[in-house]
């Protein structure tokens, strides 16, 4: 028996699809294109019918990923850079109007460093709407965002998909930004990586305890989710260092006890998840309100 490979990213579940299909086996119902953004690697992947969500398990909608190994290795510009080409993808999918307002959402637990992307992204993007609405005449330009922090069932006794039906019924946005942990199949994607999607999430999903959708079946207005793989089950990690030392397909059987439940994360996760945080919620503000740049940001958050 093959050991089934988890991971949250369209890209790397594509990756697995051709692992294992005859080099001749087309992929049908996946459309998938690759290009340079301010410096940086994206991979468009479109699923499109049913024959391309059963083959990547992924519901039908469009996955973009943004690697951002240059903000990791603190080239000059990277994070400016970055912030360009993640406001550059998120567009696209928002597709705002002049006067839409919109929701941003950071999920996840901050108390737990891996999964603490929402609730520090969360922490860097400007909540405008008590600001547009009640002082115009200084913040008319801004666009109406609201920021909520779900935490998690078992310091709040709710799911985060009741927390966000509730508030959102109150707001009413046109648009709402999940934020979330991943999990991904290597360790080099681990906080190098940006998946933006508008096919909605589940929250939990990175670290396997995966809660109630959040998307637009559920919530009723279209959600974009942001998410950054912050771990790597212990399994697949080690399945795929002994097929690339020549050992082959490794079976469950093989691992015996070491790939169940384990999960494994950087020791620099701290500063990684602190970095791609901050460029999330930069690149969220720039994305969110026209002609905000980074140093705007920087003014208005300091």
């Amino acid at each position: 028996m093959q050991l089934s490979k988890r991971t949250d990213l369209a890209i790397e579940a594509q990756e697995i699809w051709a692992e294992s299909a005859p080099k001749t086996t087309e992929l049908s119902g996946v459309k998938a294109e690759d290009l340079k953004s301010h410096g940086y690697d994206v991979t468009r992947v479109q699923i499109l019918d049913q024959e391309g969500e059963q083959a990547l398990n992924k519901p039908k909608g469009n996955y973009i990923t943004v690697e951002l190994g240059a903000l990791v290795r603190r080239e000059e510009d990277a994070f400016s850079r970055g912030v360009a080409a993640i406001r550059e993808q998120l567009l696209p999918l928002l597709n705002l109007g002049q006067d839409d307002s919109v929701l941003v959402v950071g999920l996840g637990n901050r108390a737990i460093t891996p999964d603490a992307i929402g609730p520090t992204t969360a922490k860097h993007t400007l909540a405008t709407r008590h600001l547009v609405e009640q002082v115009p005449e200084h913040f008319g330009g801004l666009r109406r965002v609201a920021v909520v922090q779900t935490g998690v069932l078992g310091t709040t006794g709710m799911e985060s998909a009741e927390i966000v039906r509730a508030v959102a019924a109150q707001f009413r946005p046109d648009r709402i930004i999940a934020v979330d942990a991943l999990a991904s199949r290597k360790l080099n994607r681990i906080c190098r990586t940006v998946q933006i999607s508008d096919t909605g999430i589940a929250p939990g999903s990175g670290v396997g305890n995966s809660r109630s959708q959040l998307n637009r079946e559920t919530l009723g207005v279209p959600v974009v989710a942001v998410g950054v793989p912050t771990v790597v089950e212990a399994g697949t990690l080690a399945s795929d260092i002994l097929e690339e030392s020549g050992r082959g397909q490794v079976g469950a059987e093989q691992l015996g006890p070491y790939g169940g439940g384990m999960i494994v994360t950087p020791k620099e996760i701290d500063t990684q998840v602190a970095d791609i945080s901050k460029l999330l919620g930069y690149a969220l503000n720039c994305a969110l309100h026209e002609g905000l740049t980074v140093e705007d940001v920087d003014m208005l958050t300091s």
